[in-house]
């Protein structure tokens, strides 16, 4: 195995059907539609001018920027049939696809902190989430996702692949790359989990006990204004609550020999696109602020589209 030579490719063989081609281009268009209008909403209307509609913008475009390293290759596949992928646009999409999910969990701790402030401290909320200090947390969530992983990914490129190059899975996958090489990779795998491992329990850790303060708080308020406050955490808990539960059954599937690969697959599908496309819609649901936002742009792009035309005249036929 070690004597063949060095792999120049690598084959993406996932799903064998075809059947789902339809499924994913409807579910990617819907993700980029979905978070591009969370994006303009954000930048265009003025009363969405506040720090948690500013990290909600970031976590949109970290969703478009996560489906996006790896489903467009995947539609490739289905339409062309065409499986191979270069070992350096494999390790390229394997490094968005960990960055980018690693980006959204820090951005949902810093929309954690926002709501902890908001809420626990109201009268200071506008001295402390300053334009400077939100800034600084967006930073911090984007360094997060791209150092935490950078280990790892760069392990993975300098590893030797010299025999078989078929990854099974529909992109490639950290785990399902990585057992490809012919050398021993039982430390650098376990460097590669600790890290993973670190960066969704701390991010979860933070999250949770952001909420345990927002639970204290909430005791020493009246009912009316406890459900005021609570309003503004739903959104924010039910897409942490999928983002969560969606990784623990991934993980669950890989540590699991008995798991069927097609179906450790599907879930691994699902995870990548779950909390992208139910983001847009979850907070479209349940904010009443984004809701108008939409009404407004709604209203804005019919006006503008009935607005006569002012200055130019129809030109008269003589004879």
């Amino acid at each position: 195995m070690n004597s063949s030579r060095p792999v120049e490719f690598f084959i993406l063989d996932g799903l064998k059907d075809r059947y789902m081609l339809p499924f994913v281009f409807t579910l990617y268009i819907s993700i980029l539609s979905g978070n591009s209008m969370i994006i303009y909403l954000v930048r265009t209307d003025p009363k969405l001018n506040t720090p948690m509609y500013f990290f909600l913008h970031n976590l949109s475009f970290s969703d478009m920027i996560y489906t996006s390293s790896t489903m467009p290759k995947m539609l490739s596949v289905m339409l062309t049939g065409v499986k191979t992928i270069s070992k350096t646009e494999c390790f390229i999409q394997m490094y968005f696809f960990l960055s980018m999910a690693m980006t959204g969990r820090a951005m949902l701790t810093m929309m954690a902190f926002d709501r902890y402030i908001a809420i626990c401290n109201p009268l200071r909320y506008t001295t402390i989430m300053t334009k400077r200090v939100c800034i600084l947390l967006v930073f911090a969530a984007w360094g997060f996702g791209v150092i935490i992983v950078l280990p790892s990914a760069v392990w993975a490129t300098q590893v030797p692949y010299c025999g078989p190059n078929v990854v099974k899975h529909m992109f490639c996958d950290f785990s399902s790359v990585v057992v490809l090489s012919c050398a021993d990779t039982t430390r650098n795998s376990i460097v590669s989990l600790t890290s993973a491992l670190f960066g969704i329990i701390s991010t979860f850790l933070l999250i949770l006990t952001s909420y345990i303060c927002i639970g204290r708080a909430l005791r020493k308020m009246s009912t009316a204004d406890q459900l005021k406050a609570l309003a503004t955490c739903v959104s924010h808990l039910i897409v942490v609550c999928i983002s969560y539960v969606s990784a623990t059954f991934v993980y669950i599937s890989y540590r699991v020999a008995k798991f069927d690969p097609e179906v450790r697959i599907i879930i691994a599908l699902l995870y990548s696109i779950l909390t992208p496309l139910l983001n847009p819609i979850i907070y479209s649901l349940r904010n009443k602020e984004l809701q108008g936002a939409i009404k407004r742009a709604f209203c804005k792009c019919v006006t503008a589209s009935n607005r006569p035309t002012v200055g130019k005249t129809v030109p008269s036929i003589t004879k």
